[in-house]
């Protein structure tokens, strides 16, 4: 059911897209036609094409046969609302000469797992542009500045005469793309996607975006988030055919749309929505369309722009929007769909009936950069505040602030702007450290964090120092530092933690080890204190965090700090995110616990969850 259905329209200018041909790494769906060279072929199995062109059949077949058409298709007309304010489209964009021609093409990279960072990590980021002439080369500097939300592969797909052109590639965005591939990717529509996996290795087949051929034609898709009822749907789909070519829920999309009955296309996604449950900010693209799409909940974050000739941006941080000085002009709302052709500029529908807003609160801790703005807060204003309120309530005499950077940073600042005690770097981090190391035959005691943070003695030694962190997640790391600073020759060290305790794993698209493995959830605030070695330890209290956030503190989901889920997985196991150890293809499901965690205790897999859970708990 859709509790409301209405549309806006404004203006694009004309596009005017050449013909070029790339490489495009292809998912197959059942009964799509490809011509090759001229030659018809039905191909069962994932495959690399030189061109494309999507065969539509007279006939759909459908996987199931009894899905019925989505109502929401019956009466559309009448509910459209027209606005059409003039803007154009310009054929000329200054960024072309960023970059180098004579750039040589990367060999991926695998990066082996040499630094425990022991944080949280974000999964992806995803932009999507529409109406610009240089649309993927606006796109890769767009996920330039979302590098910090996926390191391990970056991708981007463009439409250029109606056929979907894809790069992926292993590695940062700078070792994937270079001037040859990006001349490759013409047209004036693209989305793109950072990513980031668990595992040792990324496999390339799960780098997005996907691109996928359906009987109607062919869809790329970019996906933030996190499935929590991926593997009923999965193994839903494969029971009626549906043949999987990676390990990731983003694919389950792409099947749902393909067997939905719904039209237009962007009802294919809301039938297709309608279906899943957890975290999901994702951009598609067609032929002619973009659309941009946000879970009910508005768990990970997705804001739209414009630029100055007219065209439409999407991205998961508005970081993205000032590096192509697009501007920002609202976020994606929780359970919207948006979607952007030349015909009728941009539309907007409200997908489906939402509760209030559960937002992850860690975009605002950890993950987001300081120059975002992330669900309508400046994030560096939060995180000064956040030091603000440690220094208040936890004060204690010091010498000297310091922050683990970066992300501690802001926070940090805000703490010795409280208590009057001056902000020095008494850690400098290494932004040039590489993929591979060899260590040598005598161990060096912390060699991981040696190589990516160095004290300064001349900050610490004899100083009572504050160290101001983002988090602690399993605290190896948060001991390591610890040592390293008392080494350089600290008097005191006092550890103050910008976020309360972290108690529970995320299942909405934030890779976290299982509860068993989180510190705070084995340990009291002493205890940790003790394993650490510090003088004293604080966390940001929960209730002042709340207090913080004002009349907002309801909009936001702490599933990690109180263990109570907005959406509760309904599965004994809930898919990490990222790939699986052996990929997901070397044996059934069953056989890849490695790619698993626990969900939380006591879960009733048969209840349904109340759907005012979420306004009558934290």
């Amino acid at each position: 059911m859709v509790s409301c259905l209405a549309f806006h329209r404004e203006k694009t200018g004309p596009l005017t897209p050449s013909l070029s041909t790339f490489k495009i790494q292809f998912l197959f769906l059942p009964r799509t036609v490809f011509y090759i060279h001229g030659c018809l072929h039905h191909q069962p199995l994932s495959f690399i094409i030189t061109s494309i062109k999507t065969h539509h059949q007279q006939t759909p077949f459908y996987l199931f046969p009894q899905t019925l058409l989505n109502p929401l298709s019956l009466r559309l007309k009448s509910l459209f609302r027209t606005h059409k304010p003039h803007c154009t489209v310009s054929s000329k964009n200054p960024i072309a000469d960023f970059f180098l021609a004579n750039k040589p093409d990367p060999e991926p990279s695998f990066i082996p797992s040499f630094i425990d960072d022991d944080k949280p990590r974000e999964e992806c980021g995803v932009v999507g542009i529409f109406g610009d002439p240089e649309a993927s080369r606006l796109c890769y500097l767009a996920l330039h500045a979302l590098q910090h939300r996926g390191q391990e592969g970056a991708g981007i797909v463009a439409v250029n005469n109606n056929v979907l052109q894809s790069v992926t590639g292993v590695g940062l965005v700078s070792d994937v793309f270079n001037e040859t591939k990006l001349s490759q990717l013409p047209g004036e529509m693209a989305i793109g996607h950072v990513r980031y996996s668990t595992a040792g290795s990324s496999m390339l087949k799960n780098v997005q975006p996907f691109v996928a051929g359906y009987r109607f034609g062919s869809v790329g898709v970019a996906h933030n988030g996190n499935l929590v009822n991926y593997r009923t749907l999965r193994a839903m789909l494969e029971d009626n055919g549906s043949i999987f070519n990676t390990s990731s829920d983003t694919e389950v999309v792409l099947h749902l749309i393909a067997i939905s009955k719904a039209r237009p296309f962007f009802l294919r996604i809301v039938d297709a929505c309608e279906k899943l449950e957890g975290a999901y900010s994702m951009v598609f693209v067609t032929e002619d369309k973009l659309v941009a799409v946000r879970d009910p909940y508005g768990f990970r974050p997705l804001v739209m722009g414009r630029r100055t000739n007219g065209a439409v941006v999407f991205a998961s941080e508005t970081c993205a929007l000032d590096l192509i000085e697009a501007t920002y002009e609202r976020e994606v709302n929780p359970g919207e769909v948006l979607v952007v052709d030349k015909k009728d500029g941009v539309q907007s529908l409200c997908l489906l009936p939402h509760p209030e807003p559960k937002q992850c609160i860690f975009e605002h801790i950890y993950f987001a950069l300081p120059n975002s703005v992330v669900f309508g807060r400046s994030v560096y204003e939060s995180r000064h505040v956040f030091g603000e309120i440690l220094a208040t309530e936890a004060p204690v005499d010091c010498d000297v602030v310091i922050a683990v950077p970066d992300s501690g940073v802001v926070a940090a600042l805000g703490y010795a702007a409280k208590v009057g005690v001056p902000f020095q770097q008494g850690l400098i981090r290494s932004h040039y450290v590489g993929r591979t190391f060899i260590e040598p035959s005598q161990k060096i005691r912390d060699f991981g964090v040696k190589l990516k943070l160095s004290p300064v003695r001349g900050v610490l030694d004899g100083k009572r120092v504050v160290v101001v962190d983002d988090s602690i997640v399993r605290g190896t790391t948060s001991s390591k530092i610890v040592r390293l600073i008392k080494e350089a020759g600290a008097k005191e060290v006092h550890m103050r933690i910008a976020s309360p305790p972290i108690i529970g794993s995320c299942y909405y698209g934030v890779d976290t080890p299982s509860a068993e493995e989180l510190i705070s959830n084995r340990m009291s605030v002493e205890e940790i204190r003790e394993f650490i070695g510090c003088d004293s330890l604080a966390f940001l209290p929960f209730d002042s965090l709340q207090k913080m956030l004002a009349s907002d503190s309801q909009k936001f989901c702490y599933a990690c700090f109180s263990g109570k889920y907005p959406v509760m997985p309904k599965e004994v196991k809930v898919k990490k995110v990222g790939d699986f150890l052996d990929d997901g293809l070397n044996g059934p499901m069953d056989s890849i616990d490695g790619g698993w965690v626990r969900g939380p205790k006591n879960i009733d897999v048969e209840k349904e969850i109340d759907p005012l859970y979420q306004q009558s708990k934290i």
